[in-house]
């Protein structure tokens, strides 16, 4: 496990704090519902890029794929809530993925690459809570969050090629890595900080 989380680790502006995690274990409905609905999200945005960006070939090939492995995500996280009684219930979103889309630029075709950037940064977040999960939580979770790291490990390494891929190819005047510093400083700002209610995604609770 530790190798398929060290480069996430090293990617991102620090951990998820201990507070969180703590509290994961009382907040497990909570916590597999707003699951459920983080791999439905990831699913969407991955098949609105294949929408929006077709002259891209290997970006429809890379989101389609992953399209395909988030909604089976989604099936099985929905499948883990019927075992452990949890009911599928409308929770409101965390600030979380809001305040990373905030700060997306509007104009292509920087948004393009903010967007790229944006998801490596989710990715890499989401692979980073699944090995804190594994230890607190009862181990039918536990080992099911230890089987997503790797496909959450990729997807990560994935939206960042890509983003330097295009950035390259299309000569854009825009640094990669100042704008992946931009969303990895959002990222543990966000987490860092206290929120109300509990999610897969949220700040230290409050």
């Amino acid at each position: 496990m530790s190798d398929l989380v060290a480069p996430v680790r090293e990617f991102l502006h620090g951990p998820t704090p201990k507070a969180w995690q703590r509290a994961a274990l009382d907040h497990l409905p909570e916590l597999l519902i707003d699951h459920a609905n983080c791999e439905k999200k990831a699913a969407s945005n991955a098949i609105s890029l294949i929408y929006r960006y077709v002259e891209h070939t290997h970006l429809l090939q890379k989101m389609s794929r992953l399209a395909r492995e988030e909604l089976r995500h989604f099936e099985q996280v929905v499948d883990l809530m019927t075992k452990h009684g949890v009911e599928y219930v409308q929770l409101s979103p965390s600030r979380y993925a809001a305040g990373l889309h905030r700060l997306i630029c509007k104009q292509e075709p920087y948004r393009l690459i903010d967007s790229l950037v944006c998801g490596a940064v989710v990715e890499a977040r989401s692979c980073e809570r699944f090995a804190v999960l594994i230890p607190v939580l009862p181990d039918s979770v536990g080992q099911f969050y230890r089987t997503l790291l790797k496909s959450e490990a990729r997807h990560f390494q994935d939206y960042l090629a890509l983003a330097r891929q295009i950035a390259a190819s299309a000569s854009l005047d825009v640094d990669v890595d100042k704008r992946v510093a931009v969303f990895l400083q959002a990222d543990a700002e966000l987490i860092n900080t206290a929120d109300s209610e509990f999610r897969f995604h949220s700040g230290v609770p409050g």
